[in-house]
């Protein structure tokens, strides 16, 4: 039996800024919303050869929302290799996004004298106006910030950090908090200029579990994530919170701090999307969450139409469902799986 929740409305169709809106109010809408976080380029191209940026590969896929960032300055410092203004170093990989090699704090002494880019500087939120401007009275836009982790990483490192957890709590707390205050900034920034929903993409733990213990979370990242999160609702923005791997051991402070909507609902990290659904769906929205890692990349086509079909019999009961794959689609990902997915959630995924 699916969850009590009323029906969003007796339209017999949204848009679908309404049917995302719908559903991260935990209601039904007139179908399943569909969009990702990220396509790689491979993909895109073979999809939608003639779509010019990636919003207009969302446009022309017919996504409920597009996708924007902030944008920070880069300059090459080597081969494939981009120092941000933010004073890390990353080197480029067969993805669209690169992986940090260096950053730029060791100690609580350098973290002292670190000094952030100004997250108000007005060029940095020019591809959210451009969304906002072609896109924005059709499709929902969604803007991607972080919330505790994915800075405190690239400012140390991934090593370092999780060291530093251990031994140097007190610099792990700063950046933490430097993290949510300028993450605070920039959220308001994107609500002042129209946008209502936000995705933090700061991944928390592995497919084995949490990237550090449960206690750990508590002390150093649960405050100042809590803090995020409320901040962003004070600003009258819907909250998407992505985090692969097993959650489980810390998935309650996750959603105690008040997200609308988690994803991706990790296959790969033992998260099961009936499960989870049964546990939280009074609460909270859900987003995921076909295998992109296996399914996606070496299935059939007619193996991820039949996933998707199961995970809309999870999900969709209630309504607060939208469906996506289990992260991201990749560069490995074969594009007819990708086609197959969209197309098979359009036509199993209403609730007429």
């Amino acid at each position: 039996m699916g969850l009590l929740i009323p029906r969003y409305s007796l339209m017999a169709e949204l848009n679908s800024i309404e049917r995302v809106l719908c559903v991260l109010d935990r209601k039904i809408p007139d179908r399943v919303p569909h969009f990702e976080w990220m396509v790689d380029r491979n993909v895109r191209m073979v999809l939608c050869p003639d779509a010019k940026d990636p919003l207009e590969f969302y446009d022309q896929m017919d996504w409920d929302a597009v996708v924007a960032d902030t944008i920070y300055q880069k300059e090459q410092v080597g081969e494939g290799r981009w120092l941000s203004e933010w004073g890390f170093v990353t080197q480029e990989t067969p993805e669209e996004h690169g992986i940090e090699v260096e950053s730029p704090i060791k100690t609580l002494a350098d973290f002292k004298k670190y000094v952030p880019p100004d997250p108000r500087e007005r060029d940095r939120f020019a591809a959210i106006e451009d969304a906002l401007l072609r896109y924005g009275d059709r499709r929902a836009v969604i803007v991607h910030l972080n919330d505790v982790f994915s800075l405190p990483r690239y400012l140390m490192g991934m090593q370092d950090l999780l060291m530093a957890v251990v031994t140097e709590p007190v610099l792990v707390r700063g950046l933490v908090e430097m993290s949510v205050d300028i993450n605070l900034e920039l959220a308001e920034e994107v609500a002042n200029r129209g946008v209502k929903i936000v995705y933090t993409g700061d991944d928390f733990a592995y497919n084995k579990g949490p990237l550090m213990s449960p206690q750990h979370f508590r002390d150093l990242f649960f405050p100042g994530f809590k803090r995020a999160i409320q901040g962003f609702k004070d600003l009258g923005l819907y909250v998407i919170k992505h985090t692969d791997g097993n959650i489980w051991p810390i998935i309650d402070m996750i959603i105690d701090s008040g997200i609308d909507c988690l994803d991706p609902i990790d296959p790969q990290g033992g998260m099961h999307l009936g499960e989870v659904k049964a546990r939280y769906g009074d609460r909270i929205a859900l987003k995921g969450n076909i295998d992109c890692a296996h399914l996606l990349t070496f299935g059939t086509q007619a193996e991820v139409i039949e996933a998707t079909k199961a995970a809309l019999k999870e999900g969709m009961p209630g309504g607060g469902y939208i469906l996506s794959s289990s992260n991201s689609i990749h560069s490995a990902v074969i594009p007819e799986n990708y086609a197959a997915m969209v197309a098979a959630v359009k036509e199993f995924g209403s609730y007429a």
